[in-house]
């Protein structure tokens, strides 16, 4: 069979996705749950501090979870996508063979096993990160203790699960409603688009390497927006840990660091990975015609430089939006809490910071670009 539970286990983007959603889940709902049950004893002035903790809880958990979770999403189609286009003359004699869409489809329910093994992970870490969050999250005297709901676990693991697996079986089967035909040769359009040829101008002519860069952003807009959010995690979530060990506590910090660098680096390393698979092609003829590797590299990356400094920019303004959300108005009763400003010298060191990883990952692709064989280009086909 073409689909194998080993594809499913391949999607490690989704895992880790899934795996940071649902460990900031597991402790903020925990708490939040455990807090409501003691409401009974909370005095009038641990009153304030009291409201603030349970907004904060739901906030985060709002914010991040349904955030993550879209984007688990998006991944999901993306990976279904990839399957059925590079697996498209299999899945077509499958079906010549007399196998229903329906049945194929059935198939993809392993792409959920991805989500079930991040859950799960995520469920655990959040359990064991639990004591450190409750004491981070202290309301003076009052005593939290920590108890164990089933209906989390059920809720945070299995649910995404069966949620995700249907997805990826719906999708698929909306992906391989076409022709047999056009499957067994290997066609992943399902219909040619019909472009009408403009009069050239004169002197309005792109270089051959500019209008490649148009070329690999107008094919390859999921990747253009994963780019953007990768580079979205890195500055919201770096800017954001920074600020929380002034606001909050490290441990805190700490957290949204490690889960913002993590995400950041999953996203783009798909996305990059899959944007030199799709130019294989591409970058063999560049180089029989003498293009070299930095031609080569500018070629494919360059056109996502303006949309990977945009997911900067938005990160920033949304870890500035978020923060001053919660200072302002999530704890604005609150009198010991400290007043927040936009910290501009985070903000450059997180700029140095992303410009030198996104070169440094540029300069890791172009040897694998350069790596690239003509000859075997040519083999495959």
């Amino acid at each position: 069979m073409v689909i194998s539970i080993k594809d499913g286990l391949k999607l490690f983007g989704i895992m880790i996705v899934a795996f940071c959603a649902v460990f900031v889940c597991t402790f903020f709902l925990n708490f939040y749950l455990d807090a409501i049950a003691i409401k009974d004893a909370v005095t009038e002035a641990q009153q304030p501090l009291y409201d603030a903790q349970l907004a904060t809880a739901k906030l985060v958990c709002a914010i991040s979870g349904c955030f993550l979770a879209l984007i688990a999403v998006v991944m999901t189609v993306f990976y279904v996508k990839l399957f059925v286009d590079g697996h498209m003359r299999q899945l077509g004699i499958l079906k010549a063979m007399g196998w229903a869409s329906g049945k194929i489809a059935l198939r993809f329910w392993v792409f959920g096993l991805s989500v079930l093994i991040g859950a799960g992970l995520g469920y655990g870490a959040g359990q064991i990160a639990m004591p450190y969050i409750y004491d981070s999250l202290t309301i003076d005297t009052l005593i939290i203790d920590i108890h164990f709901y089933p209906s989390l676990l059920v809720l945070l693991v299995f649910v995404p699960t069966v949620i995700y697996s249907l997805l990826a079986c719906g999708y698929a089967y909306f992906a391989l409603r076409r022709p047999t035909s056009d499957m067994l040769k290997g066609r992943i359009d399902r219909k040619p688009k019909r472009h009408k040829e403009k009069p050239a101008r004169a002197g309005k002519e792109r270089p051959f390497l500019v209008e490649s860069c148009f070329k690999t952003l107008s094919s390859k807009k999921l990747l253009t927006f994963f780019v953007a959010f990768a580079c979205f995690c890195f500055s919201s979530m770096v800017q954001m840990g920074a600020s929380m060990w002034q606001l909050s506590t490290e441990v805190m910090g700490a957290m949204i660091l490690c889960i913002g660098i993590v995400l950041a680096v999953t996203t783009m390393f798909m996305a990059v990975t899959s944007l030199v698979k799709s130019n294989i092609k591409t970058v063999s003829m560049m180089k029989v015609f003498g293009y070299s590797v930095k031609e080569c590299t500018l070629s494919v990356f360059g056109g996502f430089v303006p949309f990977a400094f945009l997911g900067f920019a938005v990160g920033t303004g949304y870890q500035f939006g978020l923060l001053s959300l919660m200072v302002n108005i999530v704890y604005k009763d609150i009198n010991a809490m400290p007043e927040y400003n936009f910290n501009v010298p985070v903000l450059f060191i997180t700029l140095a910071c992303f410009i030198a990883l996104y070169c440094a990952l540029m300069v890791a692709y172009s040897f694998k670009l350069n790596k690239i064989s003509v000859k075997e280009v040519m083999l495959e086909n």
